[in-house]
């Protein structure tokens, strides 16, 4: 009934137009009160006050990040990749051939199933991915990496490869200051 008040998970909400907003609002309340338990759990906590070289570490670190995936995005972009299309590819190619779907690339890429599902779209009519589907389960599909696609991946990686080794020791040192 619309209008009737609801109790889900400890919080009341109007069932009714406003059920799913309320629910996913729910849904992240909830992940950070499980975050915070496991936190809790593990002995994660903030019993020391954070310093300036704290900050300054964590303000390194995130640059780091953002010069590798700045890198990264100029590399796909000379290939003539998007970024996303780049980061699919490696994911299809680093799964076994049945955690290959667009479901699992969705969970690699951190992307809603509709926008994985146009992603590999793009992907099959670029002719880098093509559809299989599952022998045993013809509703399940598969995506293989084209011929074409692993000699591009091949290349993109190993030069992704060689700026990883050139930031390890930057990134191990932030680490440590972490740490």
């Amino acid at each position: 009934m619309i209008g009737q008040l609801m109790c889900f998970g400890g919080a009341r909400w109007r069932k009714g137009h406003a059920e799913w907003r309320s629910l996913a609002r729910l849904r992240r309340a909830n992940y950070i009160v499980m975050r915070y338990n496991t936190m809790m759990e593990i002995g994660v906590t903030q019993e020391k006050e954070l310093t300036d070289a704290d900050y300054r570490a964590l303000a390194a670190f995130r640059h780091a990040i953002r010069r590798f995936q700045s890198f990264s995005e100029g590399q796909a972009a000379q290939a003539g990749l998007t970024p996303q299309q780049h980061q699919a590819l490696l994911a299809i190619r680093a799964a076994t051939p049945e955690q290959a779907t667009v479901g699992y690339v969705a969970e690699r890429l951190i992307l809603k199933p509709h926008s994985a599902t146009g992603l590999v779209d793009r992907l099959v009519a670029l002719g880098l991915v093509v559809r299989e589907a599952a022998a045993a389960d013809r509703r399940r599909v598969y995506l293989r990496l084209t011929p074409g696609a692993y000699a591009m991946l091949a290349a993109l990686t190993a030069i992704h490869r060689e700026e990883v080794q050139k930031l390890r020791p930057v990134l191990l040192d932030i680490l440590g200051q972490l740490a």
